[in-house]
């Protein structure tokens, strides 16, 4: 059980003792914090904040003391109850507001959780402005309003149906041409939000949808990662059905991972390659992702003559360098698109929009799609450590004992081969050192995350 303050949120397992875990206490110390942070950032002035969740099995009871901690801060507040992160994010801006916070931790198994803070343009604060917010929780440099000046609730239940219409209105988003394809999705909503929101999309885009775990009850059916060896179940619908392709997200819509015709995997990260492909033959730009992600994005955009660009990992590290190059699509390799024309944020739903009008507009089948892309494998592990373990420590040594390679130490240490690299971090989610490789073969890629882990766990144990 662990309590992370990072970059991500503050996440942590729901039950134990304050300090150590997501407790109550610690929901309310933070959620308080980030309102005196909003009162910096904004003095003098009448304060609304956007709350939305996924569908976990802790999610209401952690949003209840959110949402009643910011009405005792005098912060108004709109209960946007179950949605989706970029859901969240865009009704910041739908609202007028000054921030949101998101009740989701992603991936994350069902006894984790986590709050995610958004600033009022409905985007991840940055690490400064998160250090400041840990700063004044564990200082508890806050004061609750008087009775006159508390804030004011107002519930909110058609946003999910507003964003889907803005993504439907994306002029890259071709309704007519999903409609004449006439396909067939399968949807693995992994029993959260998507089981709602992705079913709509689809079936405005006249697509007939076959749903497997799409309701919102928080039961994972599966870990909610969506990897290839926990989707055994929709790779088998999908092949049942005669699907054109099947649809999996996770808990809180923000990573979208394709499957295709046959039951295999189109990739994870090929979601951003495919649909960098279309926005590229419409919009010539830049691209972004981070520096675990797959290097196909990079072939695909010299293919389109642009230039791509690797980011620390973190989705706000990634905007803040799609910004910075004027990126006209970007995201990260778990499946992760970010579309500035729609907003900056990870957005599944506008991810399925685009590559269904890409696939439909391609003439062929998903996996025929998929054949086109330059081939990468990757292997991803991990090293679980125990608490209070240097892990900064261990990447200096790894990076000393690899100097004369090509490394790249703005995240953890990266280091490019000829055909190939590899990337090791300390994740921003959970205990773990993360060991990312990559090559032109699945052998390769894990012949050389074999030898990483070698030397790594030498490492740590010497």
């Amino acid at each position: 059980m662990t309590l992370i303050k990072s970059i991500s949120g503050i996440r942590g397992t729901i039950g134990g003792k304050p300090a150590n875990n997501l407790t109550p206490i610690d929901i309310i110390k933070f959620s308080s914090a980030y309102a005196a942070w909003l009162k910096e950032r904004h003095p003098n002035k009448r304060l609304k904040v956007v709350v939305g969740r996924d569908a976990r099995i802790s999610g209401k009871m952690v949003s209840s003391l959110v949402l009643n901690t910011l009405v005792g801060m005098g912060i108004d507040v709109v209960n946007v109850s179950l949605s989706t992160t970029p859901t969240v994010e865009i009704a910041v801006t739908l609202e007028n507001a000054d921030g949101g916070i998101i009740v989701t931790a992603s991936h994350n198994p069902k006894q984790w959780n986590a709050l995610k803070l958004l600033n009022e343009k409905g985007e991840f604060i940055n690490d400064a402005d998160g250090k400041r917010v840990l700063e004044l929780a564990e200082n508890e440099s806050f004061d609750f309003a008087f009775v006159d000046e508390l804030g004011f609730y107002d519930k909110k239940r058609d946003l999910i149906e507003k964003h889907i219409d803005l993504v439907l209105q994306l002029k890259l988003v071709d309704i007519e041409a999903v409609k004449k394809a006439k396909f067939k999705v399968v949807v693995d909503a992994v029993n959260s939000s998507g089981g709602v929101a992705v079913p709509i999309l689809l079936e405005k885009m006249g697509v007939e949808v076959v749903k497997l775990y799409c309701e919102p009850n928080g039961e994972f059916p599966h870990n909610p990662e969506p990897l290839k060896e926990h989707l055994t179940d929709i790779s088998e619908l999908v092949v049942a059905e005669k699907a054109d392709l099947g649809i999996v997200v996770d808990p809180d819509v923000d990573r979208l991972a394709l499957v295709n015709e046959d039951g295999s995997m189109f990739g994870e990260e090929y979601t951003l390659v495919a649909v960098a492909d279309y926005v590229l033959s419409k919009t010539p730009g830049n691209t972004v992702s981070n520096l675990s992600s797959s290097r196909a994005l990079r072939d695909v955009t010299k293919k389109h003559g642009q230039q791509y660009t690797a980011s620390a990992v973190g989705e706000v590290n990634v905007v803040n360098e799609m910004k910075a190059r004027n990126a006209v699509i970007g995201g990260e390799g778990n499946g992760g698109i970010i579309y500035p024309a729609s907003h900056y944020g990870r957005d599944s739903l506008v991810g399925i929009a685009l590559f269904l009008t890409h696939l439909a507009k391609s003439g062929k089948t998903c996996l025929q799609l998929r054949k086109t892309y330059p081939n990468y494998f990757m292997s991803k592990n991990k090293i679980e450590l125990n608490e209070g373990f240097d892990v900064d420590k261990l990447l200096q040594k790894f990076a000393e004992t690899n100097k004369n390679e090509q490394i790249n130490t703005i995240d953890g240490v990266k280091i490019d081969f000829e055909n190939g690299w590899v990337h090791l971090r300390k994740s921003n989610t959970e205990p773990i050192i993360r060991i990312y490789t990559e090559s032109t073969t699945q052998a390769g890629a894990d012949a050389l995350a074999e030898r990483i882990l070698k030397e790594v766990k030498r490492l740590v144990y010497n």
